[in-house]
């Protein structure tokens, strides 16, 4: 069977083929009227006719597909940035491909074999910018999640309000009479980590001690970092504030090994909200990070800069959630 063309549906509507396209392509408000329009529209559908995307792209010289680029795929936070892009992305006939960096942070290397034919715009969650140039050095538009602001190479940035939740956090403890600290921090050098890290430092001083412990993002390098922290009982921490839950959880089960209670021993906190939260006991207090939010608002700052626009938005606001994994000092 033949498929319908743009001139079938002209025919059938009477009308042309250049009102079927702007109709079709949803250009014909002020140009056609909604007669007109509706009459194009039940013709398309009576004959089961469907716009030929890619030669309609290779016209415009558009793909409409973005690129979303993360460091892993292992984290849940990444995966729901995809969720919020990828809803907006649908409404306004966009795809998402998601691409984790092979080198986490580090080069991403371009998987097409030109990313400017290929793609729309490149969006980069918690990624640093020089780290994209194979991708956005042909002059893509780039927006960058979660990442340096003064990254002069981006059009556009979505930021949570990082030291904020550290605030949040350190008063919560703070209140609870904690004045000796642990932070367990991710080995991974990136600008939103480093956030975090001088934000306690400052929110804590003068009023509380703060040691540092490193570890990569998975529990069992957590919990080894944390246990050699807290093997001297002297000036042991009573509080370990954690860049994310995966090293909580490690955090966490450090502390059983050692034989100490949570929350009446020590105070664990971490930062996202994962899953991962609800599932450990005692339950995990955190900083919500709104993930799909900043997807959303990713692909939206991206639409704005095709569309010719300049995206500016203050930073998405976070939110502790107090649970079971934290209490009063112990005396």
């Amino acid at each position: 069977m033949t498929r319908p063309t743009s001139r079938d549906v002209a025919t059938a509507a009477g009308v042309s083929q250049a009102t079927v396209s702007l109709v079709l392509g949803d250009k014909w408000r002020g140009r056609v009227s909604e007669r007109t329009a509706g009459l194009v529209r039940e013709s398309a559908a009576r004959l089961g006719y469907r716009p030929n995307l890619a030669a309609r792209n290779l016209r415009l010289g558009s793909t409409r597909t973005a690129l979303l680029v993360v460091p892993a795929l292992t984290n849940e936070f990444f995966a729901r940035v995809y969720t919020g892009a990828a809803r907006i992305a649908a409404e306004h006939g966009f795809g998402v491909v998601l691409y984790p960096s092979p080198d986490g942070t580090g080069p991403a290397r371009d998987p097409f074999a030109s990313a400017r034919a290929a793609l729309d715009g490149v969006i980069a969650s918690s990624m640093a910018a020089h780290a994209l140039d194979a991708l956005g050095g042909d002059g893509l538009p780039l927006v960058m999640l979660d990442s340096d602001p003064t990254a002069t190479t981006a059009a556009a940035h979505v930021n949570l309000a990082m030291a904020d939740g550290m605030r949040q956090v350190t008063e919560h403890l703070l209140t609870h009479g904690h004045r000796r600290f642990l932070h367990l921090a991710s080995a991974v050098d990136s600008w939103t980590f480093d956030v975090r890290a001088h934000a306690l430092a400052a929110l804590l001083e003068p009023h509380a001690t703060l040691r540092t412990a490193r570890a990569h993002l998975t529990v069992d390098a957590a919990r080894t970092a944390a246990e050699a922290a807290l093997t001297t009982p002297r000036d042991r921490p009573t509080a370990i504030v954690c860049d994310d839950d995966i090293l909580a959880a490690g955090a966490c089960k450090a502390a059983r090994r050692l034989g100490l209670r949570i929350p009446e021993d020590l105070s664990v906190t971490g930062f996202d909200d994962l899953a991962l939260a609800t599932a450990v006991d005692p339950e995990l207090t955190t900083v919500h990070l709104p993930a799909e939010r900043v997807g959303e608002q990713g692909m939206t700052a991206l639409l704005t800069v095709l569309d010719g626009g300049t995206w500016t938005a203050p930073d998405l606001p976070v939110e502790l959630v107090v649970r079971d994994s934290s209490g009063p000092a112990p005396a």
